[in-house]
């Protein structure tokens, strides 16, 4: 004869109850969810699994779980109301005027120019509630403490395990949108989980984010497991999760980059005033320092080229040209040409146009390759230039060739000593 399983004692029950509440609030710690919200989760679950089994329709019960003792009470929640407040039926049908349906509100099933229908489920009389309440008024919400459970059925543990998986999921969607949306804008490392056609899925760590086929570096083939650094361009709320687009080719992820590298940058020191950027190719930096005697092109460059090599690096060989800033248009844009020589430029202040002289051999470095270089130029300067080769000759009839310094000051800094040594030789003889 089979021994007959022994009863669980309500003080045993409460015991697993609260162990039950010790293992919600420990998968809340490793998935990064607010206490107070497991609580409510885990609330909402007994509520429901109570109205299951011992409730009834329309209802609306409010679970309260101690964490500690691992005990629940249970309220029957009412509202007070009048005739202004809902519709009365007259005689018997009073009684029978709870919803068709179990859902939260009666207002539902109420048009929009009629009182819902009185619930004596959820409705209260003020008559009735000053017994229960002393100095009850209309509009008050009534709490009735209901009498404990702690047997439930399949079905009552089926609808709270539901709640419970529900809750926990909205409230992890959401603690995973609000952590990346605050790093939104940032770069993040992360690793290639997989590629499904031309979309290639980062794992971030605690979620997922896509690089669409244009936010990817033309050529440039991630494999799978491989780690990358991706700039976070957009983060937006999604149901099956937060939906996070990341970048590659974005220009603020050479500048997040350098910051990473760059103590100078970091600090504020040394700024990034404007990024041109072709992902993959080539990217023009104008940097300007906030802090005289630092020089921003060398705190950039690093003691032997170790910062902006770390940069490259990371951005699979993209070459980077670091220019310094200039409030001076001329200087700037002179700069911005490079590596090509500059030996005039002249302004059209109205069109916000420049012609850059260079000489004729340099002509070409001074467009590069299809156009690359000037494009870029004009992106960082924000100015529209046309590059034009000049013969020596030219070089010497030509005025606007002494207005730019960008080179000829090199050239006559040189020439300065040389002209002091041979005065003084002179004085001696």
């Amino acid at each position: 004869m089979a021994k007959r399983k022994p009863q669980v004692e309500p003080e045993e029950q409460g015991t697993r109850l609260g162990e039950f509440g010790s293992a919600i609030l420990q998968i809340a710690e490793e998935k990064g969810i607010a206490k107070s919200v497991i609580i409510e989760t885990i609330e909402a679950a007994l509520s429901a699994a109570y109205k299951k089994d011992y409730g009834k329709r329309g209802q609306r019960i409010r679970a309260e779980f101690n964490e500690v003792g691992g005990d629940t009470k249970f309220f029957l929640i009412k509202d007070v109301v009048d005739e202004t407040l809902r519709e009365f039926v007259e005689g018997d049908e009073q009684e029978d005027a709870a919803p068709s349906t179990d859902r939260e509100s009666d207002y539902e099933a109420a048009d929009d120019d009629k009182l819902p229908r009185y619930n004596p489920e959820r409705d209260m009389l003020l008559d009735e509630a000053k017994k229960i309440k002393k100095g009850a008024k209309i509009g008050d919400v009534i709490e009735i403490e209901l009498e404990p459970q702690h047997e439930y059925g399949r079905v009552a543990a089926q609808t709270a395990k539901q709640v419970i998986i529900q809750r926990i999921r909205e409230a992890e969607r959401d603690s995973m949108f609000q952590e990346y949306k605050g790093k939104e804008g940032e770069v993040v490392s992360g690793t290639v989980q997989r590629i499904e056609g031309r979309n290639t899925y980062i794992d971030l760590g605690k979620s997922v984010g896509v690089l669409f086929p244009q936010e990817q570096v033309q050529g440039e083939m991630l494999r799978m497991g491989q780690r990358v650094k991706v700039y976070l361009y957009k983060v937006e709320s999604d149901p099956k999760g937060p939906g996070i687009t990341l970048s590659r080719t974005h220009p603020d992820m050479v500048r997040k980059l350098f910051e990473l590298e760059v103590p100078e940058i970091f600090a504020g020191t040394v700024e990034i005033k404007s990024i041109a950027r072709e992902a993959g190719s080539r990217t023009k930096l104008a940097v300007s320092s906030n802090e005289e005697g630092i020089d921003p092109i060398g705190s950039c460059v690093g003691q032997k080229g170790t910062r902006v090599q770390a940069v490259i690096e990371e951005l699979g060989g993209e070459k980077i040209d670091i220019i310094e800033w200039s409030e001076k248009a001329e200087k700037f844009i002179a700069a911005a040409i490079s590596p090509a020589k500059v030996v005039g430029v002249t302004l059209n202040e109205d069109r916000k146009e420049a012609k850059v002289s260079v000489p004729e051999d340099q002509l070409s470095l001074a467009i590069g390759k299809q156009g690359q270089n000037v494009r870029l130029a004009a992106k960082l300067t924000g100015w529209k230039i046309d590059v034009i080769g000049v013969t020596p000759t030219q070089v010497v009839e030509t005025p606007e060739a002494e207005e730019v310094p960008v080179v000829e000051e090199v050239k006559e800094e040189a020439k300065k000593p040389a002209a002091k040594k041979a005065k003084k030789v002179a004085k001696k003889k």
